[in-house]
């Protein structure tokens, strides 16, 4: 039997630790919502990056139905083909020479961390300095959300994992003086996410590659934001031609079916023997068979090629409207991850931004108080984008 429920049941039955928006989504179509009341919603927020093929998209509505018809879970005491599958395409078209599987960006990072301290660990124990950036994320189990370097998301918790430093991010010489004998991982976003929709430019990237491989340190590129596509490459890291050791996805590769994965050298793996980490859902097929469509239907010429198309058309649109009302300082990202900065007048208003682009029926996220973030599915069709622009039109002239 349903039971009928309403935004209103969130209040009754759910933990307040999310705010969530005063409508109820129930069905969702390419980049369109909509509502229990029946309003109909342009995405931009993707569920937070997330839906890298739209809602519903029939790749993975048929690797999800066909997969559902032959096996869901065995756990890690076996391995299973779409897991297997999925992996070696990853490698094939990274760096990486091997992959664990997990549900999440965080558990991708949680397991990323542990991996680097335990290279180190297993040849000098002293060895455990992990250097990431300010205003970072990497999530929000307690040893991510401490190397995330946002203190709002880790304070209130109790004592904090130790031997955890953070530095401005993009500035070499503080990464420099931050550096030691002593450090086990340098842990960046290529562009910061929920910092600001910030990229790292080509020299601080080159730089952390320089300075971890000087002291025998592991270079940890966090993707869950800007993978699978979301810049137009694959992955971040292959524009700007700077190698990490280990790699972190999540978010786009399953495009709304949770998975997360991380991926590194055989020489790293190697630490990893059986015992030392693991997870009972990781690797399951019902999740492997649907990312393996997704990363099957984005690692394409013609997707990656749209992305940097897509990206083109929307900031034409954000430029129009910017040369009209005037309300941002720039805009900044690449591919379908944009951070429009809003200027001096209208600072620590990105979340009334926000709120007037629903009212007017468009779906957009912050990235903290002064900047919107875009982050549309890659495959958002060109009347999508036009719709979703004029929303925005009309949600900004309601603030001006």
């Amino acid at each position: 039997m349903k039971i009928p429920v309403t935004r209103a049941t969130f209040d009754q039955v759910m933990l307040p630790n999310y705010a969530p928006a005063d409508w109820l989504p129930v069905r969702g179509q390419g980049s369109r919502l909509w509502a229990q009341d029946g309003r109909e919603f342009i995405d931009f927020a993707g569920g937070i990056a997330v839906c890298s093929l739209g809602h519903c998209h029939p790749v993975m509505v048929n690797a999800l139905t066909a997969q559902a018809q032959t096996l869901w879970h065995v756990s890690n005491v076996l391995t299973n083909e779409p897991a297997l599958r999925l992996a070696s395409k990853l490698v094939a078209a990274t760096f990486a020479d091997r992959v664990f599987f997990c549900n999440s960006g965080a558990e991708a990072n949680e397991a990323a961390f542990k991996l680097a301290r335990k290279v180190a660990s297993d040849s000098n124990p002293a060895k455990d300095q992990i250097i990431a950036a300010s205003n970072s994320f990497h999530g929000r189990t307690f040893f991510t959300v401490t190397v995330g370097g946002q203190p709002k998301y880790s304070d209130g918790f109790g004592p904090k994992p130790a031997a955890i430093s953070h530095v401005a991010y993009n500035d070499i010489a503080a990464l420099k003086a931050a550096v030691s004998d002593r450090t086990c991982a340098i842990v960046l976003e290529p562009i910061q996410g929920e910092g600001g929709v910030l990229p790292a430019t080509q020299a601080y990237l080159q730089a952390a590659r320089e300075l971890a491989d000087q002291v025998g340190a592991l270079l940890i590129f966090d993707e869950v934001q800007t993978g699978m596509g979301r810049t137009g490459d694959l992955f971040a890291y292959q524009a700007y031609g700077v190698t990490p050791d280990i790699l972190t996805s999540a978010k786009s590769l399953g495009g709304g079916f949770p998975i997360g994965a991380m991926l590194t050298t055989a020489a790293a793996a190697q630490h990893f023997t059986p015992g030392t980490h693991g997870s009972t859902y990781g690797g399951n097929p019902l999740a492997c068979a649907v990312a393996e469509a997704v990363l099957d239907h984005i690692n394409t010429p013609e997707v990656l090629a749209g992305v940097v198309a897509k990206q083109q058309r929307l900031q034409a649109g954000i430029a129009a409207l910017q040369a009209e009302l005037g309300l941002f300082s720039e805009v900044r990202g690449k591919g379908l991850l944009l951070g429009a900065v809003l200027n001096e007048a209208y600072a620590n208003r990105a979340g009334d931004v926000v709120a007037a682009a629903a009212t007017a029926g468009l779906l957009l996220l912050q990235a903290g108080p002064n900047v919107v973030r875009f982050a549309p599915s890659l495959v958002i069709t060109d009347e999508e984008l036009d719709a979703g622009l004029a929303r925005l039109g009309t949600a900004l002239r309601a603030l001006v």
